[in-house]
């Protein structure tokens, strides 16, 4: 079951992030408008949860993620909880990258 968000989403200004994504044409240019967007613990967080999703998908145990990754069990949990019940973008993007892996 998805989780439905309780206020609206994507709100307009939320849309046009996504817009301002989608016409990125490089790894170069990915990695120029993140790293003006985002500080850079913001982007090693946001990074940390991609490798916490590639270890779930990979069968991976909690304790050993939180471990490798130097985060609590939580934050494992509650990536875990989004990759299952969340509204699919992890699942997604992961099945692309990591099915055959």
């Amino acid at each position: 079951m998805r989780t439905k968000p309780s206020h609206p989403y994507p709100t307009p200004e939320i849309e046009e992030l996504f817009q301002a994504i989608r016409e990125i044409h490089s790894d170069e240019e990915a990695a120029n408008f993140f790293r003006d967007l985002l500080t850079l613990p913001e982007l090693n967080e946001f990074a940390n949860r991609w490798q916490i999703v590639k270890r779930l998908v990979q069968k991976h145990a909690y304790l050993d993620i939180a471990h490798e990754l130097n985060v609590s069990t939580t934050t494992v949990s509650r990536v875990a909880h989004w990759l299952k019940n969340g509204a699919g973008g992890y699942e997604a993007i992961a099945s692309r990258l990591f099915s055959n892996r």
